[in-house]
């Protein structure tokens, strides 16, 4: 079965590397995709989406509009080579932008563009004229003779441009297509390995355990290892599929996944599992079915292609959001469209990420003790394990007092259960006294999340924050983001700012954003720092129009990233994608504020 399932993700690589080299010319409207758009009442800004593969002729570019005076073109400097058709020629790819000053026009005016272009298998296409409507934006007061006009918003390139070096993302594109096949792919595996530490895969372990210990005693070393690879094999294999679709449409997946009826179906799912270790009920086939199986199938087998799916669900919802290496491979994916390169870099990354995982399965039977009240004692700590992945999967979409309220509960009466309150006889074993301890433990952390939760505290990490004295020395509040919806309103603000600006895209449902809020913005030297930018945040919970036009404006595929303006213009290889540690975000702001 394992085979199987690696032989059709191959066999899906395979033939969408065959669909690619079998490609026809595209299109010229589609190849080179324009539009343009009215930055103000004198400038209009005309862009050009071009695809992998094609290129056009810097000097080919010429701008008309019927009913106006167009000013000379700011085209800017293109990258120079020897063209068989042109001989020494400057030459565009990926996306460009060029801005038209308008001389005399006001008003709904259509732009004309001429341009030209080849494709890199040979065909070079005829000159093309494309139109687009745009619409002047009126002056909202006439300027005094001599003043100076505030420009309008400029951004960087999204990371189209693999060359630019600044941001961990589009470093890790640029590995993609620089390195050879192989490095690539045990770079990603090395990726992975990193990713197992973060907090966002520890859930999966007691999903994987609790799986494991369901078996009981009849599981083996071997068939403990089988479920875990079988599990760690669905998660990759979903990576690869997910993070080639996810390259392929640029679309947020993430959003549709984390929403609050998939992440609470998938939480009663954990729920079901946790109350069948506690004894309530079994999970197992129908009695017409289990007699058509055999004994090993019904009691040592387990379904490997129903735990495969578990893992796959497990990436999809308890996988971490868009962290740089995912963010980098999804980047090169969209680009290039190499669906072998990206789709094996994703696929090796969750094997990087699941090698954890398989350790648990290998030494899994050897920890388990043997059959007896040890194993209901095991079965029912995986119980609990299962009830809190379930409470940490719906958190984010959950009310913060709810959330409080909920580990309260797993804290408090698992402690009741371990005689937190029960008196312990004079002859009571070490064990049993150090098990009385934990569970004391855990009931004093559970009140005091009561505690907290009555006094108006909603961080589980500080239930009694509320109980700072007021004469205590203040803490420098953590800093106010102004938030911002559509591109529009971005560009207003950027433009209007004196200071450097920072751009937070955050969601709910996105674990390192939070994560993000309360270690590295909480932190005091960076709070202070970051009162020096203008802050402005784009909530991209919903994933509606304007939320996918300002992701896909900066070419990101999802929160969280922070992108740096000053001067009006997008600070070039400065972003920020994923979790940040507060020492190494100073350095971040530094660079911002020192960008010329």
């Amino acid at each position: 079965m394992l085979i199987r399932l690696l032989a059709l993700f191959w066999l899906a690589i395979s033939t969408m590397a065959g669909l690619a080299q079998a490609a026809e010319p595209l299109d010229p409207e589609k190849a080179y995709k324009f539009s343009a758009r009215a930055l103000d009442a004198k400038t209009i800004e005309a862009r050009w989406d071009i695809q992998p593969d094609y290129y056009m002729y810097r000097e080919k570019i010429a701008f008309r509009a019927d009913g106006a005076r167009l000013g000379p073109p700011e085209l800017p400097k293109g990258k120079e080579v020897n063209d068989e058709f042109f001989g020494r020629v400057e030459i565009y790819r990926d996306v460009l932008t060029i801005r038209i000053p308008v001389i005399e026009g006001s008003g709904t005016l259509i732009l004309k563009a001429d341009s030209q272009g080849c494709w890199d298998e040979g065909i070079c296409y005829p000159p093309l004229t494309q139109e687009a409507k745009v619409t002047l934006a009126a002056m909202s007061s006439p300027q005094p003779a001599g003043s100076a006009v505030q420009p309008a918003p400029t951004f960087s390139d999204p990371p189209t441009a693999i060359g630019d070096d600044g941001d961990e993302s589009g470093r890790i594109a640029r590995l993609l297509k620089g390195a050879g096949f192989w490095v690539a792919v045990a770079s990603f595996f090395g990726f992975g390995l990193l990713l197992s530490l973060t907090p966002c895969v520890f859930p999966m372990i007691p999903i994987l355990s609790g799986i494991i210990v369901n078996h009981g005693h009849a599981v083996t070393h071997t068939r403990a290892f089988i479920l875990s690879l079988a599990y760690v094999l669905g998660m990759a294999v979903t990576y690869a599929a997910v993070g080639v679709a996810a390259g392929y449409s640029g679309t947020l997946l993430s959003a549709a996944l984390q929403n609050v009826w998939v992440l609470g179906a998938f939480a009663l799912v954990f729920v079901a599992l946790s109350f069948s270790m506690f004894g309530f009920y079994e999970l197992q086939l129908p009695t017409a079915l289990q007699s058509k199986l055999s004994d090993t199938a019904n009691h040592r087998g387990g379904s490997l292609p129903g735990i495969a799916l578990m893992g796959a669900l497990s990436a999809l919802i308890v996988g971490p959001c868009v962290a740089a290496p995912l963010a980098g491979a999804l980047l090169y994916i969209a680009q290039t469209k190499d669906a072998v390169l990206g789709g094996a870099a994703l696929f090796a990354m969750g094997l990087g990420m699941g090698a954890p995982l398989l350790l648990v399965g290998l030494f899994s039977r050897s920890l388990l003790p043997k059959a007896g009240p040890w194993m209901e004692a095991v079965k029912k700590f995986f119980g609990v394990l299962l009830l809190a992945t379930a409470l940490w999967l719906v958190s984010p979409v959950l009310p913060s007092w709810v959330v409080m309220l909920g580990w309260a509960a797993l804290l408090i009466v698992p402690a009741i259960y371990l005689h937190a309150l029960d008196p312990l006889p004079p002859s009571a074993k070490g064990w049993q006294r150090f098990w009385k301890g934990i569970g004391v433990a855990m009931l004093l952390y559970g009140a005091a999340l009561l505690l907290g939760l009555l006094g108006g505290a909603r961080d589980p990490l500080q239930p009694l924050a509320f109980l700072k004295s007021a004469g205590a020395t203040a803490v420098s509040p953590a800093p106010t983001f102004d938030k911002v919806k559509t591109v529009a309103e971005l560009d207003a603000r950027v433009a209007a700012s004196t200071r450097p600006v920072m751009l937070d895209f955050y969601a709910d449902w996105c674990v390192s954003c939070k994560e993000m809020e309360k270690f590295t913005f909480a932190d005091p030297a960076v709070a202070a720092k970051m009162k020096e930018f203008t802050l402005l945040k784009a909530d991209v919970t919903a994933n509606d129009a304007d939320d996918k036009a300002l992701l896909k404006r900066f070419g990101l595929f999802g929160p969280p990233g922070i992108i740096f303006f000053k001067d009006g213009k997008e600070i070039a290889g400065l972003r920020v994608v994923g979790y940040q540690p507060a020492p190494q975000f100073i350095t971040a702001l530094g660079r911002a504020q020192a960008a010329n």
